[in-house]
């Protein structure tokens, strides 16, 4: 398998950046791997979307641009299941900040999770609101985060608090 193709292990990619003598050779191995990263996007490769997703947010945390990944963000979070959403999430929370225009439809989404029944999702959504939220999007969650507060787990009543101080 090509070290630099989208199916290469996040751990792989780490190691190709570690062994890089020069700040050129590193920037060179980022490249090959955002391109792969774009290749996938652009095809809708599913199977590799969280790892991809992963690898950005390392390319992110080292100083790379990122931001071709917010779309990507957004299909996570958007999944059914638990761990595509948690990837999402965290990248949503790196990756994005309060002044893009791409939280305007996250909004649908974080309702959606807030009035789910796993519980998980739910503290996914909570602490992703917390971090990300702006005064749009604290106006147009307020009723469901104000209906977590009677939430019988205690976990996600405390999450509720902490973001309602943060956010609203």
């Amino acid at each position: 398998m090509n070290p630099f193709s989208s199916g290469t292990r996040l751990r792989d990619m780490i190691r190709a950046i570690r062994a890089c003598k020069t700040a050129a050779e590193e920037r060179a191995v980022v490249r090959k791997e955002c391109a792969a990263i774009r290749a996938a996007i652009d095809g809708n490769d599913q199977d590799y979307r969280q790892r991809n997703m992963s690898k950005l947010m390392f390319i992110h945390m080292l100083g790379y641009p990122t931001h071709f990944g917010q779309m990507e963000c957004l299909k996570l979070i958007s999944s059914p299941g638990f761990p595509e959403k948690r990837i999402g999430y965290l990248g949503l929370m790196l990756l994005v900040d309060e002044r893009q225009e791409v939280l305007m439809l996250v909004t649908n989404s974080l309702k959606q999770d807030l009035n789910h029944t796993n519980q998980y999702i739910v503290g996914l959504a909570l602490c992703a609101l917390g971090n990300i939220c702006s005064a749009e999007m604290a106006r147009d969650l307020a009723p469901e985060v104000e209906r977590l507060l009677q939430f019988r787990d205690p976990n996600i009543r405390k999450k509720v608090t902490f973001v309602t101080l943060l956010s609203f």
